[in-house]
């Protein structure tokens, strides 16, 4: 009998309830689209290719067209197809439309004449066909020419561009350079 007893008893201890029983269970959120892969997008008007995006994690959460991208290598291209630009950041997003890439964390942007632009952040905007950033940047140019500050906006292929404040810069050859833009004021 006391052998009865004794396991009812440690049969009755071991089905009450514990704290994690009385707990409510709640569903975890997750991502309605979630890539940790290679994974490359790409948005086409018509039958032209207008942007291309390869990376290694992406993720899309509901009620939102918000796509986080780590890392982002982005080629842009312009209205006749050809490759307009290079983007390569630590992490960004950007919408299903593709109408705007954000990139953050050792942001490099490229043109295919060779400019290139180095910043903590920037930003495209399909509509206006901007790039632009409000913290500090780093541009070279085709020539060589380093030139730094704050602020920054570009059209897309980066041929016509403004540092917007705190501008420095280093230019190659300028004391060549200064001579022959002097040459062409004189008259021979």
């Amino acid at each position: 009998m006391w052998i009865f007893f004794s396991c009812v008893l440690i049969l009755l201890a071991s089905c009450s309830k514990t704290d994690e029983d009385s707990a409510v269970w709640e569903p975890k959120e997750h991502p309605v689209m979630l890539f940790s892969d290679t994974t490359v997008l790409e948005l086409y008007e018509g039958s032209r290719i207008s942007w291309k995006v390869k990376t290694a994690y992406l993720e899309r959460w509901g009620g939102s067209d918000s796509i986080f991208v780590k890392p982002i290598f982005a080629d842009i291209y312009d209205s006749l197809g050809n490759k307009a630009a290079f983007l390569r950041a630590d992490s960004g997003n950007l919408n299903m439309r593709m109408t705007f890439v954000r990139a953050y964390g050792r942001v490099y942007a490229l043109s295919p004449k060779g400019a290139a632009v180095r910043a903590d952040s920037l930003m495209w905007l399909k509509r206006d066909d901007k790039i632009r950033t409000d913290g500090p940047v780093r541009v070279v140019g085709e020539t060589g020419d380093v030139l730094q500050g704050v602020g920054f906006i570009s059209d897309s292929k980066l041929e016509n561009w403004q540092i917007r404040s705190k501008v420095t810069g280093i230019f190659q050859d300028a004391a060549n350079r200064l001579k022959e833009e002097d040459g062409k004021l004189v008259p021979q």
